[in-house]
């Protein structure tokens, strides 16, 4: 298996400016990743507006420990646009993107229920509705599962708020009948205190809820959502329990200063409610618009600060070198794949987009990270060396391979459930012994979106997290979220009271769904 090499700073990255960017203008400067007082910054300088700086991941140390596990990835064969003006202006995907689409995501409206202080994105305040047809989805959905070597295996519905759409069941069921064996939701979940409605996406075949979270106490929703929604979302859970939707992925946005003191408490939450409670993914606020340095700095916040956090906050239960990079498991993935003859996913994104760690939970509701039962770094040397073996070729390797991957199991240091589940996955590698493996396993990671401040264009070109387009681009998250979402939405949108021409009679959730707050 090939690696990149390893970043070393002080280098030299592609970035925007920040400023440009809020006038419509992408312009693409030279930016500089250096360490400094133990933190890695980035820095860069507009001919306009001068130079920006701001924290890049805020631990140095963590930096050189995660930047050894990153893989070339099998990319994608089949780019939908052609490199014209380069990199992030020609999103679609385009030759020079180096990964395939782990999750996809499809906006299906820019309405909502909730008219958060942190947030813009409705069509309210937009003026406009972003609102794929049917058959539009139908068509992004068939795009990315025609993605090769690897369609693309997990598609999240999202917005605005997904469930304000009234044919969301129907999506569910079309993405499911065009291939997708996973279906998920980003929501607020309000509509899931509706157990009538719940159990009808869950019957759609609804996968997992990837459930808005902030905190379990109300001051995070007061400050982020403008109310306390603590007891609605305690009310989604039960009810997701009652009709057995049995895979909540909690997603609270942190921010310095509103809920970085509630980390511990939510991995507790999440361990309690291990029933239904799959993973938390941590996702540190994205800073936009034109905002101080100073400003910047009080809400920053990366992902070693929220490792640290965790630490401090779980009392040591769940160490900051118990983080791993989200591209760590490729070798495991590119073994499995070569065995079975079929290219697996692989998040070959860059080290810092995203880091995790999984934590078992015992029968005594004891919990303790992966690391203490199994060593990760020679069970994953073992899988790059299997993989190396199996890209050589020959029937000889394939079946000296089988035999070490079921070897890797001595490094499991406890027997039992884990042991057992493990050899499951090896044997098999399939999607359903991987929920197996859940059952007893709690993820724990965080995605670190990029913001206009801290844009990397050598991350963007590593996206495994993609946006379907109803013209057929496929476009990376961090360049749709910084860059392309306001020109995008427009083409694409229609008048508020145009909508309202073309809908007729608006139901409750509707009309709710596009008023002033």
């Amino acid at each position: 298996m090939e690696r990149e090499p390893p970043r070393v700073p002080p280098y030299e990255t592609k970035s925007i400016c920040p400023e440009c960017i809020l006038d419509g203008k992408v312009n693409v400067i030279t930016a500089k990743v250096y360490e400094e007082n133990g933190k890695i910054m980035i820095e860069k300088t507009c001919p306009q507006h001068g130079t920006f700086k701001d924290v890049y991941w805020g631990s140095a140390e963590q930096f050189k420990r995660v930047m050894k596990w990153w893989y070339k990835g099998l990319g994608l064969e089949n780019p939908r646009t052609q490199t014209q003006k380069g990199c992030p202006q020609d999103c679609g995907l385009c030759p020079n993107h180096k990964t395939h689409t782990a999750l996809a995501l499809i906006d299906v409206t820019n309405r909502c229920n909730l008219r958060c202080p942190i947030c813009f994105a409705n069509a309210a305040s937009a003026g406009y509705v972003y609102e794929p047809s049917k058959e539009e989805i139908r068509k992004i959905l068939i795009n990315f599962r025609n993605n090769r070597p690897v369609p693309a295996p997990a598609v999240q519905f999202a917005g605005g708020e997904p469930t304000v759409r009234e044919d969301l069941p129907e999506l569910i069921k079309m993405a499911k009948e065009v291939g997708f064996p996973h279906v998920e939701i980003a929501t607020n979940g309000l509509r899931l205190m509706d157990e009538e409605y719940a159990r009808k996406l869950k019957e759609a075949g609804l996968s997992t809820i990837y459930l808005q979270f902030d905190g379990v106490t109300p001051k995070p929703y007061e400050i982020a959502r403008g109310r306390n929604l603590l007891p609605e979302k305690l009310k989604i859970i039960e009810v997701c329990r009652k009709v057995g939707l049995h895979s909540i992925v909690l997603v609270p946005t942190l921010v310095r200063g509103v809920n970085d003191d509630q980390v511990g408490k939510i991995i507790e939450f999440a361990v309690k409610n291990f029933d239904v409670i799959r993973a938390v993914n941590f996702q540190p606020v994205s800073i936009t618009g034109r905002i101080k340095r100073e400003e910047r700095e009080k809400m920053r916040i990366t992902i070693p600060d929220l490792m640290k956090l965790a630490e401090e906050q779980t009392n040591g239960r769940i160490k900051e070198n118990d983080w791993y990079p989200t591209s760590f498991p490729i070798p495991l993935a590119r073994a499995l794949g070569l065995i079975k003859g079929k290219p697996a996913v692989e998040f070959s994104t860059h080290p810092a987009c995203g880091m995790a760690t999984f934590i078992v939970v015992e029968e005594n509701g004891e919990y303790a990270p992966i690391t203490r039962y199994i060593d990760v770094e020679r069970f994953i040397g073992t899988m790059e060396k299997i993989a190396d073996d199996l890209e050589k070729g020959g029937r000889i390797d394939k079946l000296k391979s089988k035999l070490r991957l079921l070897g890797a199991v001595r490094y499991v240091k406890k027997k039992g459930l884990l042991k057992d589940l493990i050899a499951t996955i090896l044997k098999r590698g399939d999607y359903s012994s991987l929920g197996e493996f859940m059952r007893r396993i709690i993820m724990i990671g965080s995605m670190h979106f990029q913001d206009p401040y801290n844009f990397d264009l050598e991350r963007v070109e590593r996206c495994c997290i993609h946006y379907g387009l109803p013209d057929g681009r496929i476009v990376p998250f961090c360049s749709m979220n910084s860059i392309h979402r306001p020109v995008i939405e427009r083409q694409f949108a229609v008048s508020i009271e145009e909508w309202k021409r073309q809908k007729g009679k608006l139901t409750e959730i509707e009309a709710a769904s596009i008023a002033m707050s």
